[in-house]
């Protein structure tokens, strides 16, 4: 057992970063190992910035643009999901290659396991549509609206477009205003553009 100043020399030694590399990857072995990991996320870069992805073992829940600050979307799905939360790149190898699959444009749609439990009731009716929309199409609000059997409920599939928690891989950015302009998008306009020329060059 060693005394509290040895623990103190300890903790105060500067630690290189392929040490810390090595001990992160025997904790993330060791807590694969013992099921200790409820939410595994890891980031890439890609064309439209850095993205962070995470998935439970009912599949990938959260794509996360940059703008939408990581550290907070890993806070948030701490409090929604579960505070066993640890970067595990090797639990996301499928959805990077997928999502590099598709801004490589090899790949229209993809084929991963999805894990909804980030949304709920309309919101969750609309985002399970988006998908239908195919790869260098658009659709309006209002035509999702119809889709969903709810013409009325045009702001309310903007919401739903808004709060989508898998952007990219469920393409809310394939939804356009009745006008062809863009509207809003939670990667942002220039983001949203990106997608939409990636597709259309196809």
């Amino acid at each position: 057992m060693r005394n509290d100043d040895d623990m103190a020399v300890l903790l105060s030694t500067a630690v290189d970063a392929d040490t810390l590399s090595r001990l992160h990857r025997r904790l993330e072995q060791a807590a694969e190992q013992a099921d200790l990991v409820d939410v595994a996320y890891t980031t890439i870069d890609s064309p439209v910035g850095k993205l962070l992805l995470a998935a439970t073992p009912k599949g990938l829940v959260r794509v996360a643009y940059a703008g939408e600050d990581h550290d907070r979307v890993l806070e948030a799905l701490g409090q929604k999901l579960s505070p066993r939360i640890l970067r595990a790149p090797k639990r996301l190898d499928e959805a990077v290659r997928e999502i590099d699959e598709y801004f490589a444009r090899r790949r229209q749609v993809f084929d991963l396991t999805l894990d909804l439990s980030l949304s709920r009731g309309f919101r969750r009716l609309v985002q399970t549509h988006l998908p239908e929309i195919g790869y260098g199409q658009t659709r309006s609000y209002r035509d999702m609206a119809e889709l969903v059997g709810n013409p009325k409920a045009v702001r309310a599939v903007g919401t739903a477009c808004a709060t989508n928690p898998l952007p990219i891989v469920v393409p809310c950015h394939r939804v356009l205003r009745i006008d062809g302009t863009l509207g809003g998008y939670i990667g942002g306009l220039e983001a949203k553009t990106t997608l939409l020329d990636l597709e259309a060059a196809a």
